[in-house]
């Protein structure tokens, strides 16, 4: 299989890419690691006629440990994510997650923010960015903007990006002393996208939840937080009944469709018993 013609242009900075964007009129996308656009290009449910690609800008890969947050660039590849100290040291739930994204040569490819300007409900990074409270930057020819993860996937899919705008940057708010973490999922095979996914954290004062976090992928038309089931837990200390009624919060959150690889009645369970686990992992970490 092969993509449809198009014009390719090189982007040497910021400013050139999204004025590149701007001159395509909605008709352009971005080359980054091209692990999702490729496919989808062969495959001919994309027919763009322009690829602007901004693997020559600098500056757009990296990842900085600045004060209370951690920033990384757009460009970022996800094995650098996964072998980052940086990233171990503050965000260690985004470390174990990079370990389920695809295959070692896919994420020496991929870029975290492809990953989530692609946003596919069953991928780790979206997920991440919305367990995380991140903060995603985004360039246009107008100038600089923010975006928070909560406002920036809108559906399967589908992000809150104009066509003329490019996200530059990530920016994830460190964890709080005391804060455990779990990550949870079940593949068909290993590298395989999430039939379910749970990611976890739990900050513990006076052994008793503070705040908690609980984000969930592959079960909905995007990644989702399960607020109902957070609100349930603050202030309280983890024990059975109240981790089942926390797990079912869970479950009730999540609208997952039926396909070929899973009934929705089974992606259902899978998030409350993930919850179960990943709640149970950063109780005993914190």
């Amino acid at each position: 299989m092969k993509p449809p013609p198009f014009e390719y242009c090189v982007a040497e900075s910021v400013e050139a890419a999204v004025a590149a964007l701007a001159e395509a009129g909605g008709e352009a996308k971005v080359l980054a690691g091209g692990q999702s656009l490729v496919p989808m290009l062969n495959f001919r449910l994309l027919r763009p006629s322009v690829l602007v690609d901004i693997n020559r800008i600098p500056g757009l890969s990296h990842i900085k440990d600045d004060v209370d947050v951690v920033r990384v660039g757009a460009l970022t590849r996800h094995h650098q994510l996964e072998t980052s100290p940086v990233i171990t040291a503050h965000l260690p739930v985004l470390r174990a997650a990079m370990a389920h994204v695809a295959h070692l040569a896919v994420r020496n490819r991929g870029t975290i923010g492809g990953s989530l300007t692609h946003a596919d409900p069953a991928a780790e990074l979206p997920m991440m960015a919305l367990l995380l409270d991140a903060t995603i930057a985004i360039a246009s020819p107008q100038g600089q903007r923010t975006a928070a993860a909560r406002d920036f996937f809108l559906g399967a899919l589908s992000v809150a990006l104009e066509a003329d705008e490019l996200v530059t940057e990530i920016v994830f708010p460190k964890l709080p002393p005391g804060t455990g973490w779990g990550f949870e999922e079940v593949s068909r095979r290993h590298g395989d996208f999430a039939l379910a996914a749970v990611g976890v954290t739990l900050t513990k004062t006076d052994g008793k939840i503070a705040e908690t976090r609980i984000a969930i992928a592959g079960a909905d038309e995007k990644a989702v937080r399960a607020d109902e089931a957070e609100a349930l837990l603050k202030g309280k200390a983890l024990e059975p009944k109240l981790c089942d009624a926390a797990c079912e919060a869970a479950r009730a959150r999540v609208n997952p469709n039926t396909d070929l690889h899973a009934s929705a009645d089974y992606r259902r369970h899978l998030v409350g018993a993930l919850t179960g686990k990943a709640l149970a992992a950063a109780w005993e970490r914190a």
